[in-house]
């Protein structure tokens, strides 16, 4: 019995013994791997903390709409930014509202009422004068001081500014009908004369009133309407040149490639 008893001590020690290495082991081989949670944790932290770039799509889209005209400057900016931009664009919506009923207040007074610009001038200052003068007279018997009539008259500075940025507007454009009329650009001589041509369509359909008002509803609402939906014009505008450039190409290829070139782009290239 005792040497039963002695063996069967001995073999629960044993049994003690391996359990406690395999213990070991099982709590060495956590240790050591524990560490690579903890880097795949950084490492999904740095991506984390990384900026994200945007989209290489996201940020061609600005790039690929092509403005207008190639404009690269805002619609203010393109009107020059003053007063005049302002009022186009109705950022003073008092004073675009004034420019544009006035504008028709005098359209419909000589287009609908038919009426004429030197009888208006003429009835105004009969107005104007009779009122005046019957005032000053009746002011010893009512009492009243006299009206004060300021003193008018037209500077000099303002009205030689004026005129001399007319003449320069007039010689540069003289220069470009002499340019186009030299025969150097072929594609400048068709859009002027197709403006010509559209300019004298609308001159036999309305007089030069009417035209005029035309120009300051469409200065008034055009400009003010394409700031407001700048990207879809711009994308239809674009898609609508490229048309336009094909037929050119087309026509340029059929008609214009066999009209012979003007002596000066001739010597030009010489």
């Amino acid at each position: 019995m005792t040497e039963h008893e002695d063996h069967k001590v001995e073999k629960e020690e044993q049994d003690e013994s391996l359990m406690d290495k395999i213990s070991e082991k099982l709590h060495f081989s956590n240790h050591s791997s524990s560490p690579a949670p903890a880097s795949s944790s950084s490492d999904s932290d740095d991506e984390k903390k990384r900026p994200t770039s945007p989209a290489p799509e996201a940020s061609s889209l600005g790039s690929k709409i092509r403005r207008l005209f190639g404009r690269e400057r805002p619609v203010h900016k393109v009107f020059g930014g003053g007063k005049p931009a302002d009022v186009f664009l109705w950022r003073n919506k008092k004073i675009s509202a004034g420019f544009l009923g006035g504008a028709t207040a005098i359209w419909v007074l000589f287009e609908v009422v038919e009426y004429h610009l030197l009888t208006l001038l003429c009835h105004g200052l009969m107005i104007a004068l009779a009122g005046l003068f019957l005032w000053s007279n009746a002011s010893t018997f009512i009492h009243k001081s006299t009206p004060h009539i300021p003193e008018v008259n037209i500077p000099e500075k303002p009205v030689l500014e004026f005129a001399s940025a007319l003449r320069n507007e007039i010689n540069r454009a003289l220069a470009v009908l002499r340019e186009i009329a030299s025969g150097r650009d072929l594609k400048m001589f068709l859009l002027v004369i197709g403006g010509l041509w559209l300019a004298s369509i609308l001159g036999g359909c309305c007089d030069f009133l009417t035209l005029f008002y035309i120009i300051v509803v469409v200065l008034h609402t055009v400009p003010v309407l394409y700031e407001k939906y700048e990207d879809q014009v711009d994308a239809f505008a674009e898609k609508a040149l490229h048309e336009l450039k094909k037929q050119y190409a087309v026509f340029d290829a059929k008609v214009l490639s066999k009209i012979p070139r003007g002596p000066l782009k001739d010597k030009k290239k010489d």
